[in-house]
This record gives structure tokens, C-alpha cells and sequence, in this order.
């Protein structure tokens, strides 16, 4: 996947696949839930980072971190959805570098999955069990090869405070 580093534009915004097309997500893991974004809102994807903390930060935020010079703001997934730390014996974060409004953000997860096209009619409302703040954040849920994926509102994830 290539980066667009610099660029200032947002990214054109994800527009419904008629019927029998698909939109494209990128999978990831948070907490062995199963999620996905857009692809076209990511714009890397980064292994192990160093992460610099950030003094009277909200809880959300893990810290900033250099990608290729220049200044990025880690989210730590867990923290925003209100599910318990990683462990520290658990391998490091990933960063899913998303843009909005011009900025680059990180999002840390657990695991990176794989680029997939989920059918445009699978897409289904949030169901009430789920947690009130998954529903903030999510766009719908579609059931993938057995198992739930909830599909993240990049923006949504990102408005915290």
C-alpha cells in the first residue's frame, strides 16, 4: 500500500456500492473483535512505533508518533472503546494511519487483517446489545465467514473530548 504523505486534500468519501457491488475495508482487530475501515480513508500501516506521550492528552490518546518527518496522533483504539489495556506480554500495537480534514492520525490496534470487499446490502444496523460505544462509532455491522465484523465511522472514531 502506498502512502500519500502530503497531501491536503481529504480523501473522497466512500460512496454505497449499487447492488451486487461491494466497498472495500481494510480488517483489523481490536480486543479479538473483529472491525473494519475504509479503505480509501487509510493511508498506511505501520508495525511497532515509538510513541512519544503527550502531557494532558485525554486518555484516548496514546501519544504522537514520526511518520517520514512528519507529526502524527496515535489513538489508542482500546482506550476510545472503553475495553481493557493490552497486555504487556501481547505483541505491540499496529498504526492504521487514517486522514481527516488534513491531519494524519493513527489508530493503534491489535492486528491488521486484509483488504476485502463486503457486500454493499450486508451492511446492517447496529444491533442494540452492542456497547454504547461501539455504537457511537460504528457504521453498521455485516457478518463475515462466521463472525461479526463492525464496521468504524473513521470520523466518528476520531471526535473524542
Amino acid at each position: 500500500m502506498q502512502s500519500a504523505v502530503a497531501t491536503s486534500a481529504a480523501p473522497p468519501p466512500v460512496i454505497a456500492a449499487g447492488a451486487g457491488e461491494a466497498d472495500v475495508f481494510l480488517t483489523l482487530t481490536v480486543a479479538e473483535q473483529a472491525c473494519a475501515v475504509p479503505v480509501l480513508a487509510v493511508r498506511d500501516v505501520l508495525g511497532a512505533h515509538a510513541i512519544t506521550r503527550i502531557p494532558l492528552a485525554p486518555g484516548e490518546v496514546a501519544g504522537s508518533l514520526n511518520l517520514r518527518g512528519r507529526i502524527v496522533t496515535a489513538l489508542d483504539l482500546r482506550q476510545r472503546l472503553g475495553l481493557p489495556p493490552r497486555e504487556a506480554a501481547a505483541a505491540p500495537a499496529m498504526s492504521v494511519v487514517v486522514e481527516q480534514s488534513g491531519e494524519l492520525y493513527a489508530l493503534l490496534v491489535d492486528q491488521v487483517g486484509e483488504v476485502v470487499p463486503l457486500p454493499a446490502g450486508g451492511l446492517t444496523t447496529n444491533p442494540p446489545t452492542l456497547d454504547v460505544l461501539w455504537r457511537e462509532v460504528s457504521r453498521g455491522v455485516q457478518r463475515r465467514e462466521g463472525h461479526l465484523v463492525i464496521v468504524l465511522d473513521v470520523a466518528r472514531v476520531l471526535a473524542i473530548g
